[in-house]
């Protein structure tokens, strides 16, 4: 008697799935040794190709690793595994629930945003500084309605991280807005207070004009900060 049977579409994705839930969840902790490929192909009544194509995927999600002697071990994911980690995080059956992931990756947001800000001041040039302040106005013209509120503060806050001439916080920008993390689907009313502070925006837009770095920097932290929940957040060990 089988476990648990795959369902015959895309079969290693679906067993690359529940072995990465085992993982977070703790069924398969650090340092053991991930069930044998035959074992699991009896288990799931899939093939061995499927399995190998599970564990690739593993591998490079960065959640086991093959030992010298050629077991494949499962690894602290805490410590080894990258952002691209988040999305199965939060279509995982055990790990951190999706709403502490929303939580960290606003917090996320907050800092990246501050930082590239205080980088855009720097570095961006006047007519992208001048597109940003026109921008910040245009923003300014879009509310009340928190729908396009939300995507003129995208199309504005991607001038500024563009401005900041850091691929690395581009690529975690557009990670951050188009679904791939769920502060993506965080409910516009719960940014109500940063959405609807128009003259902070483009008071930001102005400092960042004026080159003032470390005020840029300041101002970016406290807006964005305000659409961090409040609630204490579980510390992990």
């Amino acid at each position: 008697m089988t476990e648990r049977h795959i369902r015959r579409e895309a079969v290693s994705d679906q067993l690359f799935a529940v072995l990465r839930d085992r993982i977070l969840g703790g069924g398969l902790p650090p340092g053991s040794a991930l069930t044998a490929e035959r074992d699991l192909a009896a288990e799931f009544g899939v093939n061995r190709h499927a399995v190998r194509e599970a564990v690739k995927r593993l591998q490079q999600a960065r959640l086991v690793e093959v030992s010298h002697g050629g077991r494949t071990l499962v690894l602290d994911w805490r410590r080894s595994a990258g952002l691209e980690l988040a999305v199965g995080i939060a279509a995982s059956d055990g790990g951190p629930s999706v709403a502490d992931l929303a939580r960290d990756a606003l917090e996320m947001r907050a800092c990246i945003g501050a930082d590239a800000a205080r980088l855009c001041a720097i570095r961006c040039s006047e007519p992208a500084a001048e597109e940003i302040v026109e921008a910040a106005w245009r923003y300014a013209r879009s509310g009340p309605d928190l729908a396009d509120l939300g995507l003129a503060d995208v199309a504005w806050w991607r001038l500024i991280v563009e401005g900041s001439a850091n691929l690395a916080y581009l690529l975690a920008f557009n990670s951050l807005v188009d679904g791939t993390l769920p502060v993506a689907d965080v409910p516009d009313d719960l940014r109500t207070a940063e959405l609807l502070d128009v003259e902070t925006h483009v008071r930001l837009a102005e400092l960042i004009a004026a080159r003032r770095s470390e005020a840029a920097e300041r101002l970016a932290r406290e807006l964005l900060s305000r659409s961090v929940p409040a609630t204490p957040r579980k510390v992990v060990r």
